[in-house]
């Protein structure tokens, strides 16, 4: 990190830390990134054993910043501090000892959310840590097992498919608004099942694009379909967006 981002972020560590309901403090990969990147925000996930203070008493306590929004059931501070875009997001361990302990128990949650927050905890960097809880959770994400990996996948693989029909029906009606729903969702869980075919976890929305070329392992010619897909050729061009889509749905059900 940048050294203005690293003196903020540890600042902010200094504040939490002192809480007694935290438990460990890490900071996300954007904060890496250059300030002036628009993709830039200094992100710590808090992970916390009982109630944080409310929320006026942290916006006191973080230096009454500027903008200062906190989300309904707190589980998400933003606001901006020496010009910098911050987000404190609080999570409960033992929600996320009962995740990693009985992981396809929370399938309803995961296939609509995807395994970001899985992703989150195994690449954070760890600012604080009261116990060695932290190293414990992300050792235990190398053990979720194979029954994990093949049920995410072909979770995503039915969300995919679902959103393919959905394409295909937006096309027919002419329907711009559902022709976009129904493209981003096929994308999005079209990419999650091939993550989960090589056992990682997926990184955020902004990363996925750039994170899934690299994977060791992609059905053939994958990657031309899936580009010439993301191309914006208009209206014009939806008739063979729908044949691509259907390349990659067949590739991805096939592969394993």
């Amino acid at each position: 990190m940048k050294h203005k981002v690293e003196k903020l972020a540890n600042a902010l560590t200094t504040v939490l830390s002192s809480w007694e309901c935290v438990e460990c403090i890490a900071v996300g990969e954007h904060a890496e990134m250059d300030t002036l990147d628009p993709y830039f925000a200094l992100v710590l996930d808090v992970y916390v054993r009982s109630r944080v203070p409310d929320p006026e008493l942290r916006q006191a306590a973080f230096g009454n910043p500027g903008a200062f929004e906190s989300a309904q059931g707190q589980t998400k501070d933003r606001f901006f501090l020496e010009s910098l875009p911050v987000r404190v997001e609080y999570k409960k361990v033992t929600e996320i000892d009962r995740l990693l302990d009985h992981s396809l128990d929370f399938l309803k949650i995961l296939k609509n959310s995807g395994t970001y927050p899985l992703y989150r905890l195994q690449t954070a960097r760890i600012l604080f840590a009261r116990t060695s809880w932290i190293e414990g959770a992300q050792a235990r994400l190398g053990h979720l097992g194979e029954d994990f990996w093949s049920v995410m996948q072909q979770t995503f693989l039915t969300k995919m498919e679902h959103y393919f029909s959905d394409l295909g029906e937006a096309i027919l009606c002419e329907d711009d608004f559902y022709y976009a729903v129904s493209a981003a969702g096929f994308l999005r869980f079209a990419a999650a099942s091939l993550f989960m075919a090589n056992r990682r976890f997926e990184p955020s929305h902004r990363e996925i694009n750039s994170q899934l070329r690299q994977l060791p392992r992609l059905p053939e010619d994958f990657i031309g379909c899936w580009e010439n897909f993301i191309l914006d050729e208009g209206e014009s061009g939806r008739s063979r967006k729908r044949g691509l889509a259907e390349l990659i749905a067949k590739s991805l059900v096939a592969f394993r």
